[in-house]
């Protein structure tokens, strides 16, 4: 979270035992945590050089657990508008695929996935609601029959948790969306994969204006 939040700037160098200090861990503790981030290409570890903070232009910016980081800190709002940006790039053309690709089966958990969501947002239960609208997303992905567009449910995942944990759900979701929820699940079982398209294009454009900051 320090990186994230520019506490640590590019080209900053700590040691293994400045982060045991800071941070009051053991080595071992301190190692798993740097090669984690060294993973995420946030960090590079070079004996006798120490720990570099790298450039926000090499972090792995589709792991989820950096999603999760960028969307606790101040970047919050350019964070969900990079992440809407992507959801329009590939969710609707999923949509279009899962339309022709989608299996009886598949199309049963999105319906009870949208009746989860009526039943859920009704009694204001925003976690429950959360895993409906998880599932349904996955599901459709899924469908669309790409492992590369399910390989970024991850992605789509944490931008639905956030929304929810960071207080920019209603108490009560907005019925308009989850009708929009309903159109996609039915656009897919019928196999209209423009309606499909428009519909989860609508999902997002809703889901970007409910958080996008007040001027």
């Amino acid at each position: 979270m320090a990186i994230v939040a520019g506490t640590h700037a590019a080209g900053d160098v700590v040691t293994l035992d400045g982060v045991c200090a800071r941070y009051r861990v053991s080595r071992s503790v301190a190692r798993e945590a740097i090669r984690v981030l060294e993973s995420m290409g946030m960090v590079a570890s070079r004996r006798r050089v120490g720990i570099t903070i790298q450039p926000a232009t090499a972090w792995n910016v589709f792991d989820p657990r950096l999603i999760r980081w960028r969307l606790d800190s101040d970047d919050r709002a350019r964070q969900l508008a990079s992440l809407s940006e992507l959801r329009r790039g590939f969710e609707p053309a999923a949509a279009a695929l899962a339309a022709h690709r989608a299996d009886p089966h598949q199309c049963r958990i999105m319906a009870a996935a949208v009746s989860d969501m009526v039943m859920h947002g009704r009694s204001g239960d925003l976690e429950s609601y959360l895993l409906a609208d998880k599932v349904f997303h996955r599901t459709l992905l899924e469908a669309s029959g790409n492992e590369m567009f399910r390989a970024l449910y991850d992605v789509v995942a944490e931008v639905l948790a956030g929304r929810t944990h960071h207080g920019m759900m209603p108490a009560t979701p907005n019925p308009a969306a989850i009708a929009l929820h309903d159109e996609v699940a039915r656009a897919v079982r019928l196999g209209d994969a423009d309606v499909a398209e428009k519909a989860m294009r609508a999902i997002i454009d809703e889901a970007a204006s409910a958080v996008a900051p007040e001027d």
